[in-house]
């Protein structure tokens, strides 16, 4: 039943209220996916892992379901970060090319070293180093110095930096499920890969990832990434106040949200009316609709009041032409995209995994931006590995578990 596929990228979304697998492979076209498992994830509190076991049998769940959907052993996966934690700066090295010589890949390797070589505490560990641009000797704004000729090579990088535990929670996670991680990927990366327009890039454009536990900002100007930030605040909140609100329990809230809820009271008829289950096995109520939106509308609100707060002490405000792209499962809320152009003041737009093909109707939601967004991070920055090689790492799953079963089952009838 297992095929073989030569190049397979795997993403692993481990969010606070979810954990999403998704396997892609590459095409002539691009990348298709293949493969999609999700569970609900109960294991981590705002982006950081708190339960190692209830986070572990999470990830098993949705990757054993992604292989059997996809038909391949997973091995290796590219992995989503995110939590308070995460901190970002820009930085710049530089080196001597030396005289009649042209930039080669060990000068750029020597001038993104120089410019890592940034002090930082011994509890923290840089896992993105992302070049902006390139200046060679006066000349800036070059994007690919390979070949140009110079004596002085400049190089502007966007560092982003973890806790080092938190990190190693992630990976050791994995591993616990027989997983390799290739790489540690801060979660608003991967949704700007999925989600983000090249235009959008150039011109300069806020990516708002608005999830369970946090909400992810990734500034991107003149095609580069400018500024990371991470608000601990999501849409497990909004949940909350709406079960203390309308004193119903946390899962009938989420339910309530997803399906009535609306971020503006003023897109709300006055008639409009909800069935509320009640606390305890008491009979449910019914409660006007506007009276559900005042209790969403002032958490969403501060969540973007601290979204513009995070893009004005960035220093890139005014480079913001393309607007705000919000994207993540709180997003897909009615009236999300015109309270944030209300509150920030500047054009938004919903945003879903783009430029994918194969399972489209089922990933093409914004809850699942990171997911796909880790696969596109995988085939541009990563290796693809071939299943061949996943197997050999990967502990026995449900399809291992499956097989098993069958090879035991026929030595008993020999």
């Amino acid at each position: 039943m297992g095929t073989n596929r030569d190049e397979v990228i795997v993403g692993l979304d481990i969010g606070t209220t979810k954990v999403c697998c998704i396997v892609g492979e590459r095409t002539e076209g691009g990348i298709d996916i293949i493969g999609i498992g999700t569970s609900a994830s109960q294991g981590l509190r705002k982006g950081v892992v708190v339960n190692i076991e209830s986070t572990v049998a999470a990830i098993q769940e949705a990757v054993e379901e992604a292989e059997l959907m996809a038909g391949c052993h997973i091995g290796n996966v590219y992995v989503g970060i995110a939590g308070a934690h995460i901190q970002s700066l820009n930085s710049r090295g530089i080196v001597a090319i030396g005289k009649d010589r042209e930039v080669s890949d060990a000068d750029i390797n020597r001038v993104i070293e120089a410019a890592r070589a940034v002090n930082i505490p011994l509890d923290r560990q840089i896992i993105h180093v992302m070049p902006q641009e390139y200046v060679i000797d006066e000349n800036d704004g070059v994007k690919e110095p390979i070949g140009m000729s110079g004596v002085r090579l400049e190089a502007k990088v966007h560092i982003v930096t973890a806790a080092s535990t938190c990190v190693q929670n992630i990976v050791r996670c994995c591993n616990r499920v027989g997983l390799t991680v290739n790489s540690v990927v801060l979660e608003q990366i991967a949704s700007a890969e999925a989600c983000l327009d090249p235009d959008e890039k150039e011109l300069g454009v806020a990516l708002v990832d608005i999830g369970g536990g946090t909400t992810d900002i990734a500034i991107y100007y003149n095609k580069a990434i400018v500024h990371t930030a991470v608000i601990p605040i999501g849409g497990m909140h909004v949940s909350n106040d709406i079960a203390v609100g309308l004193r119903t329990p946390r899962g009938e809230a989420e339910k309530i949200k997803m399906r009535e809820g609306c971020a503006l009271t003023s897109l709300v008829g006055e008639d409009d009316e909800i069935e509320v289950p009640a606390v305890g096995g008491r009979k449910a109520q019914q409660r006007s609709r506007q009276i559900l939106c005042e209790i969403i509308e002032p958490r969403v609100e501060e969540i973007y009041m601290l979204v513009q707060r995070e893009i004005q002490r960035s220093g890139f405000e005014d480079l913001i032409s393309s607007g705000v792209v919000l994207t993540g499962g709180a997003s897909t809320m009615t009236g999300m995209v015109e309270l944030a152009e209300e509150v920030l003041d500047l054009p938004a737009r919903m945003g879903r995994p783009v430029s994918v093909g194969g399972l489209v109707d089922v990933v093409g939601s914004p809850k699942y931006s990171t997911g796909v967004g880790l696969v596109a991070y995988g085939f541009n920055h990563g290796q693809p590995v071939s299943s061949r090689s996943q197997v050999s790492a990967r502990q026995p799953g449900g399809f291992k578990r499956a097989m098993n079963k069958v090879g035991n089952w026929f030595r008993k009838i020999v």
